[in-house]
């Protein structure tokens, strides 16, 4: 089963959809000849590069038009009543103008590029002047750029100089544009029915459901001759819910589920069991335990907290990024000298592929034909038994990696292109099953005469322990504890003390930023710190929560 362990919650996205909830509209174009938005980047492209050169400044070598067309659908339910409803649609644009040559140019500052709102509608002049001032101010700012930069160059002394843009092929790619077509009534519904079942709990003091759905189109035109678009569709569900212990301790769980299609998304059945298992797991939470102040061995992860482990310590580490100027480092990230170096056990290996729509029948949110910069998707192979071999890269190149590898993505709202993650799958050579890992726990904690070991079945953000279980060594028993943090969970210990891991794949479909997946097994440190957090405690509320039905309030 796919999930998304992060939920999404935006204040400034959810002001913008409804600012823009007021010109929605629906597209069902599929064709290139009654598209009016790919007809007035054309046009305009065709113009850019025929006239765009004013008295005294450079031509531009290179232009891109880059536009994100997205309609969605939020809405959120709390105590079993519908608090938001929202359905929008905007467009996005982004126009970059290169002046200067491939191996230096003005993509610097200022310079990388111009971001508008499109019109929504169907108006072919209305879409070209839009794309004319947005390359207007795109290309003063090149030129106001490119000597910036030449003037900050001057001052520094490049030992390894780098090109600043790669060349790639032209590509030519229309998909059918994507829409949502679905009744909300019953997905509203579920809402409030499952966040209402924080009744028979009298203790929990927060619990809701949201769903988010959401068609993109992407438009990619450059002077190079470049043309791609396509769409695709998301579905996003999650439950949520809070409370406290006895002693003030907050404590937290979600559950998302995600999908590329509607029919793919669980039943209102089943997203009713998850709620009611989250209402439980909360209130075993509030009566664990605390956990030890200090402990130092052997951890268990499962293969979903594991993905967030790899997201953070590998995802993160792999991406080409090109240093500021004057730095002399190859990327940035704990891997940026790191190349040709060990940086996993060697019976690890991670590649990068994007090619690859699904895995052992588990679609894959990561897959594309072509990257956002419109060069064609590749498998990558980053790190090969333990040794980081590559990184992932766009058309800006860093040292000793002069092209891309197909993977320049572009991140809304701003769609600034960047390397970024398709389908990152971690294996290993000597996966075993889970009971084999557990037993494997429960023999490193005899070695060390250790009374339990810990086994971590879900984190929340900042790598933080949300269901934790000590594994007692006497007879396997697993007992659930709060109030815990990792105190080295770095990239040193990912090298060092991972020791073991399964022999099964979870995957992990994300949608924020770009669509990507983590596909890894569950993994088992040698050693790591857990220790109780340093958590302020809060104080509970004062008096009973309100009744649960009108007839017990009086009305």
């Amino acid at each position: 089963m796919t999930r998304s362990p992060l939920k999404w919650r935006s204040v400034s996205w959810a002001l913008l959809l409804v600012l823009a909830g007021e010109a929605f509209g629906q597209s069902s174009k599929s064709t290139a000849n009654d598209d009016l938005v790919l007809q007035a980047m054309q046009a305009e492209m065709q113009r850019s590069k025929t006239q765009l050169k004013m008295e005294g400044m450079s031509a531009p070598y290179y232009i891109d038009y880059r536009v994100v067309d997205s309609d969605e659908f939020a809405a959120e339910a709390a105590y079993g009543a519908l608090r938001t409803s929202v359905r929008a649609r905007f467009r996005v644009l982004r126009v970059v103008v290169r002046v200067g040559d491939y191996k230096q140019d003005s993509f610097f500052g200022e310079g990388e590029g111009d971001v508008e709102l499109m019109p929504l509608d169907e108006d072919l002049l209305a879409l070209r002047h839009q794309l004319w001032m947005a390359t207007d101010k795109a290309y003063k700012s090149a030129n106001e750029a490119v000597t910036a930069k030449q003037a900050q160059l001057k001052q520094l002394t490049i030992d390894q100089p780098v090109d600043d843009f790669s060349r790639a092929d032209a590509v030519q790619h229309l998909d059918p544009l994507s829409k949502l077509d679905f009744d909300p009534a019953p997905w509203l519904k579920m809402l409030q029915d499952i966040s209402g079942i924080y009744k028979s709990d009298p203790k929990v003091e927060s619990f809701d459901s949201s769903l988010r759905f959401q068609a993109i189109n992407r438009y990619f035109l450059n002077s190079e001759g470049t043309v791609l678009r396509g769409g695709r569709t998301f579905y996003e569900v999650y439950v949520s819910g809070s409370t406290q212990a006895d002693d003030g301790m907050r404590l937290d769980r979600s559950h998302g589920e995600v999908a590329a299609e509607l029919k793919d998304l669980p039943s209102p059945t089943k997203m009713m069991a998850e709620g009611t298992k989250l209402l439980g797991t909360l209130k075993q939470l509030r009566d664990a335990p605390l956990a030890d102040e200090e402990y130092r061995g052997p951890v268990l992860f499962s293969a979903d907290a594991a993905s967030s482990v790899f997201i953070d310590l590998v995802g993160d580490n792999v991406l080409g990024l090109k240093p500021p100027l004057g730095q002399p480092a190859r990327t940035k990230g704990a891997w940026a000298t790191s190349y040709q170096s060990r940086v996993l056990p060697d019976f690890v290996s991670v590649v990068d592929d994007p090619t690859q729509s699904s895995i052992d029948g588990k679609v894959l949110f990561g897959h594309y034909e072509f990257d956002d910069e419109g060069v064609k998707a590749s498998t990558v192979s980053l790190v090969d038994n333990g040794k980081l071999v590559n990184y992932l890269l766009g058309r800006e190149p860093i040292r000793g990696f002069p092209t891309s590898n197909g993977h320049g993505r572009a991140k809304p709202p701003s769609n600034y292109p960047g390397p970024s993650l398709g389908n990152l799958i971690i294996r290993s050579s000597e996966g075993v099953s889970r009971d084999q890992l557990k037993k494997k726990l429960i023999e490193l904690c005899q070695q060390r005469e250790l009374p339990y070991g810990y086994y971590v079945e879900t984190l929340g953000p900042q790598k933080a322990p949300r269901l934790l279980y000590r594994v007692w060594v006497k007879d396997g028993r697993e007992e659930l504890v709060r109030g815990s943090i990792f105190g080295d969970l770095d990239t040193r210990t990912l090298r060092n003390d991972l020791v073991a891991t399964g022999n099964e794949l979870e995957v992990a479909n994300f949608v924020l930023n770009v669509p990507h997946s983590i596909v890894n097994p569950a993994i088992l440190f040698d050693e790591l710190e857990v220790k109780r957090a340093n958590q302020n405690k809060e104080k509970l509320p004062d008096y009973p929560p309100p009744p649960q039905s009108t007839q017990a309030s009086g009305k």
